[in-house]
């Protein structure tokens, strides 16, 4: 079961003998049920699907309203900070990191101008300082984003960062030099940006966080760190076309995605491991974690999202997966070309013993490597699905994106929730407040 479908694949093969033809037969038209709620916005939390349709609609002005808010501030920046956290924070990362270098700090300036750092995504006290006292002597603009802007986290940040600004400038040029993504009418980020002259862009009022990727919430910070945000809207846009105009289970890899894990799902595989052999790849699989996991985790049900990056977590988790509790399930997300070649050398003294693969690109080997490792997970009791990216590049990312949206709000229909409230974050707010004294 190998599905091609817009340079994404999937492959099921190595969910059996776990999941079986009549368990696939059972839940065809459940699935199918909850692909049709979903797109007939009949479902729970349907004043939240805005990001269906977010890359068919954007329009051109949007679009370059933020490429050229992004060169203004790449222009006049060595350093641009975005300002955020969880849905305000993780895509953006999720797609810079993946394309970049992965020493993108350490290339020549020109090559290297400017960095997009973050902050507001931590309350570590050294973290803050460690940022401020860098950008003592570096020119720096601030990108915001915040609904309420009363998210602790990131108004702790921001309020640091843009006392830095105006003592650095003065408040004028200081407000030139930071860009507000907010509500569109209310709040107090929204309060501030209209009094001091920021200039804005609007978080949907039907698209929650985690789901912001492809809204301004996304593209301004990817932008700013020099990526085509055309390109990924492109690739959003064709997986969109496609997932919406395959209504039928057998057609539709996202439809699968979600009935797939399910099935595990009610079978105890309750924890879902999303890994990838790709390194750069690190926090595509914490906004995923995020994604699946506020999107799910609720009403005493949920499957367990956990994320590793192999090969290097098959020498630390690796014993736990292979012959652990077996309540685990693992999606690999593998990346067909590298950006690069690199070829492993002959070596006359051939001490460490490699000159078998001498000639052999590195991907080669990977690619040995996860084959081997899905099938010795297999062997001890761990299924899983192989999602397949032809190569990293912006309109496959966006692509990726949307399927993983597309297919979270599918299986947390089959689960039974809400897939777009998180009622429990609110939880550890309260408790802090209280004992902050608020």
């Amino acid at each position: 079961m190998n599905n091609s479908f817009n340079n994404l694949k999937i492959n099921l093969e190595n969910t059996h003998p776990f999941i079986t033809e009549s368990d696939i037969n059972s839940v065809k038209k459940e699935t199918e049920k909850c692909y049709n709620e979903l797109l007939n916005l009949s479902g729970k939390g349907n004043e939240f699907l805005g990001w269906l349709d977010l890359p068919s609609v954007i329009t051109r002005e949007e679009i370059k309203l933020i490429e050229d808010t992004a060169y203004y501030l790449r222009r006049k920046s060595d350093v641009i900070v975005v300002v955020g956290i969880g849905g305000s924070y993780l895509g953006a990362r999720a797609v810079i990191e993946a394309l970049q270098h992965s020493f993108k700090h350490l290339l020549k300036k020109g090559e290297n101008s400017p960095q997009v750092l973050f902050a507001g995504q931590n309350m570590g006290e050294d973290y803050l300082a460690d940022l401020l006292e860098v950008l003592e002597d570096k020119k720096f603009s601030v990108v915001v984003i915040s609904k309420s802007g009363t998210t602790t986290e990131p108004a702790i940040a921001f309020r640091l960062l843009k006392n830095l600004l105006e003592k650095k400038y003065g408040n004028e040029v200081a407000a030139n030099r930071i860009v507000a993504i907010t509500d569109k009418q209310k709040g107090a980020l929204k309060k501030l940006a209209d009094k001091e002259g920021y200039k804005s862009f609007v978080i949907p009022d039907d698209v929650g966080g985690r789901f912001s990727v492809l809204s301004p919430v996304g593209l301004l910070p990817i932008a700013c760190a020099g990526f085509d945000v055309k390109e990924i809207l492109k690739g959003a846009e064709d997986m969109e076309t496609a997932l919406k105009g395959k209504e039928g289970f057998d057609s539709n890899p996202a439809m699968k995605y979600a009935a797939f894990r399910n099935l595990l799902y009610r079978k105890g595989k309750t924890t879902e491991i999303l890994t990838s052999f790709t390194p750069s790849l690190y926090y595509i699989i914490e906004w995923w974690k995020q994604l699946y996991g506020e999107s799910e985790g609720k009403e005493g049900k949920g499957i367990f999202p956990a994320g590793t990056i192999f090969s290097t977590d098959l020498h630390s988790m690796g014993q736990y997966i292979q012959d652990g509790v077996r309540n685990i399930f693992e999606t690999n997300l593998w990346v067909e070309k590298t950006k690069k070649t690199l070829t492993i050398p002959e070596d006359e003294s051939n001490l460490d013993e490699l000159n078998y693969i001498a000639g052999k690109n590195i991907n080669y080997v990977n690619e040995k490597a996860m084959l081997g490792t899905m099938q010795a997970h297999k062997d001890g009791g761990v299924p899983s699905l192989t999602i397949t990216l032809t190569e990293l590049n912006e309109r496959n990312l966006g692509g990726l994106v949307y399927f993983f949206e597309f297919a979270c709000a599918i299986s947390g229909y089959m689960l039974g929730v809400n897939p777009f409230d998180q009622p429990g974050v609110e939880a550890y707010k309260k408790n802090m407040f209280k004992l902050l004294g608020k």
